[in-house]
């Protein structure tokens, strides 16, 4: 997610959807959405295939304009002043689209550029983010010959380029083996401490790894807002599976 602005200096770790709506062809796809997430949260969004996550996510980006509502990332309305909104975010999309031509370090100065970062701090952003999405092995390939795991891996590290005080991540671990999916929950927590995260998730056992609170979402609206210890003592016995199957009856648990 770039926009030519320069970051501005101690901008806010929060993000805050006030009463986001959207509906297609008259169907809510998000119904009035309001959450908060402040700085050391890692929120993770639940839901069932057509809940309306992904459609969330890409309001709050930019990607999509709302009906109604907005979204303040670091204090800017996506609405009203998306271009300093956008400059706070780092974006992880659904799919990690990405120019295949290119190769991660001509992808990752591509973000960088269009951050307006300088050439030193965006040197110095690279060789961080290729340490920290573990990218190294392929930077030399183009992103065409790399597989799924590690385009998602370039995917994040754009995201992280300009080190954002606010990440919106669609599935981040999505196509990675065990391994790798252990070192981006690590990734992730040690992010924390300094910014708010939103993630989307379908692979309920990762909850509890990565996330201090967990947003069930179904037909567009929040039906659960708890942590995953207290969403998951809300079942007799203790399992996010089945509170998760009752919120969300009678849809089936799917990634959207």
């Amino acid at each position: 997610m770039g926009d030519g602005l320069p970051p501005e200096p101690n901008q806010r770790a929060d993000l805050e959807l006030k009463g986001l709506a959207k509906a297609f062809n008259g169907v809510h796809a998000v119904d009035r959405l309001s959450l908060k997430v402040g700085c050391g949260d890692v929120v993770g969004v639940l839901g069932p295939n057509g809940a309306g996550k992904s459609t969330t996510m890409r309001m709050i980006a930019g990607v999509i304009a709302p009906d109604a509502g907005d979204a303040l990332i670091a204090g800017h309305s996506i609405v009203s002043d998306r271009r300093r909104a956008q400059a706070a975010l780092g974006y992880l999309p659904e799919g990690a689209p990405l120019y295949l031509d290119m190769t991660p370090p001509e992808f990752l100065r591509f973000v960088g550029r269009s951050r307006a970062m300088k050439r030193k701090p965006l040197a110095d952003a690279i060789e961080r983010v290729t340490a920290d999405a573990r990218i190294g092995p392929v930077m030399g390939k183009r992103l065409s010959d790399l597989s799924k795991g590690y385009r998602r891996r370039v995917g994040l590290a754009a995201a992280l380029v300009g080190d954002p005080p606010v990440l919106l991540l669609d599935e981040p671990t999505d196509g990675l083996d065990p391994n790798q999916k252990r070192a981006v929950r690590a990734l992730i927590s040690r992010m924390a401490a300094t910014k708010a995260i939103l993630i989307t998730t379908h692979t309920l056992e990762e909850v509890p790894a990565m996330c201090t609170r967990v947003v069930v979402i179904n037909d567009g609206r929040i039906v659960a807002d708890d942590t995953p210890a207290g969403l998951a003592d809300q079942s007799p016995d203790g399992g996010l599976e089945r509170v998760f199957s009752d919120l969300t009856a009678p849809m089936e648990l799917a990634a959207q």
